[in-house]
Order: C-alpha cells, then structure tokens, then sequence
C-alpha cells in the first residue's frame, strides 16, 4: 500500500520563484503616465517649477497659465479674476509667491511722454534670463546659529541704496515700539530688502511700521525676524495703480482778430503772434 510521506510540503505551500512570488509588489504601481508627444500649442515647464518645494499650488498653477500666454497678453489681477474662478485676494498672493522666488519680475520704467509705467516679465527659469540685472531663483536664506533659516522676503525691483538705508533704519526703530523686536545685523539684512519693496510701492513708513508692529502676540517672541519676515511676504501690498494715458487737449480752430490766420485755442482772440506785436507796441507807447 502506497502511503504519503508527511514531511514533503503540499502543493498548496511551494514557495513560487522569480517575480511570480504572490507577495511581491506589482511592478507598475502608483502612478503610470499615458503620454503623447505635443507637435501643436504645447509649453516647456521645468520641474524646478512644477514641484517647487515653497510654492503653494495654485502658484504654480498660475506661473504655467501665464507662461502659456502669448506675449503682450494681459495678466493683471482683474483680467486673472475675470478668467479663474480665485478671487482677487487670492490671486495676488500667488503672484506675489511668483515674484518672491523670481518667476515674476516687476521693473518701472520711464515712457517717452514723461509717465512711469510697471512692465511685468515672467521668467520660465529664473536666473538664467540673460539680462544684466537677473534675479536668483532660489534665494539663500539667512540662517540663525543653531535655529531655521529664515523665510524669504520680496525684493524690491529697482533697488537704490537711499531706499535699503531707509529700509534699515525703520528695522532698527522697531525696537522702540516693542522690546521684542530687537534684531541682529544678520537679521536687518535679510529683512530690508522686504522693507524696501513696501517702500517702493509707495507704502509710507509709519504703514509699514504698523503692519510690523500691530496685533503682535502676547507671549515671548522667539524668532522675531521670522515674524517679520512672513508679514512683509503675506501682507505685501500691490504696486500703485497708474492712471491710463489721457489723449492730447486738441482745442478747436479759430480764427486771428488781428490777422485773418487760423490758429488753436479754447476762446477766440488773437494768435500768439498778434498777442506777442500788441504786447511789444504796449511797452514802447
């Protein structure tokens, strides 16, 4: 009589070899990507951009809108609100998060007709723009002994030694506003060039000493540069709005009572030339 030998394993526990091994994890789990080459209306984003580690999602969300847009497109806030369902507040914290690490950079310039006009340039890969004033992407950060870095602050966009000596010397009365606030040289320099930015846009001292210096919590300040640092990041105001061009002052035709000529102005009268012989035969009558 044949007999089972109790000690060979069943079929049931054969160990199973290679990759077939039951609890060996499926090779393509997680992700899987469906891609299709772009031929058309496709744009290049780095991945220095799309998994930035500091900017919030809707940052980069808006640095991609704005990169696919045609140049000379507009972008500003009101024109954004009107396209995405974000509002205004919202949005203008993203484009202030843009212009804090360099995907945004703000210049004034002077038009041929005397006005002060903000061009905005958005840079795909800060840094490498190729101008002569580029603005680093990822900023260092000032680093306490033995503490955090501390956070970013905005830049100003022309920056002037009047202004950063300015700057500085706000951070230093601080102190006489509240004890806490006494900073260290390391810590002035980092946060004037954040001062600087709210000065440029036209922000008054004493707003940008109350916005540092109001509703400060009640207990110890541990980090008070960090504290600056996020206010000036968080509550940066705009840049002022620029009244639109106003068209020439083009007065009717009227005709000269002296000589017959035509001539441009608001009320009929003489020509600037008759005014001028009448004024010169008044002084020698």
């Amino acid at each position: 009589m044949d007999t089972q030998n109790p000690n060979v394993p069943t079929h049931a526990h054969t160990r199973v070899a290679g990759k077939k091994h039951p609890n060996r994890r499926h090779p393509h789990s997680g992700l899987v990507h469906d891609n299709t080459r772009h031929t058309t209306r496709f744009t290049v984003i780095g991945n220095h951009l799309a998994q930035h580690p500091e900017l919030s999602l809707l940052a980069i969300g808006l640095s991609v809108h704005i990169q696919s847009l045609p140049a000379g497109a507009r972008f500003d806030i009101k024109s954004l609100a009107a396209r995405f369902p974000e509002g205004t507040t919202r949005i203008a914290a993203a484009l202030r998060e843009l212009e804090t690490h360099g995907y945004l950079r703000r210049t004034r310039e002077h038009i041929p007709d005397g006005r002060i006009i903000t061009r905005t340039t958005s840079c795909n890969q800060p840094g490498h723009s190729g101008t002569d004033t580029p603005r680093p992407a990822p900023r260092k950060r000032t680093r306490q002994p033995g503490g955090k870095p501390l956070p970013a602050v905005p830049r100003p966009a022309c920056p002037a030694p009047t202004l950063l000596q300015q700057a500085t010397d706000l951070l230093i009365g601080l102190r006489r506003e509240d004890a806490r606030l006494l900073l260290s040289g390391c810590d002035t320099a980092h946060l004037a060039p954040g001062v600087s930015a709210w000065l440029e846009r036209a922000v008054s001292p004493a707003a940008v000493r109350h916005a540092l210096t109001t509703d400060l919590p009640p207990e110890p300040l541990h980090r008070p540069a960090a504290l600056l640092a996020h206010r000036l990041t968080a509550q940066l105001p705009p840049p002022p709005p620029f009244a639109p061009p106003q068209p020439p002052t083009r007065h009717p035709l009227q005709t000269c009572d002296g000589c017959d000529r035509a001539f441009r102005s608001p009320t009929p009268g003489l020509c600037r030339d008759c005014r001028s012989d009448r004024a010169n035969l008044l002084e020698t009558a």
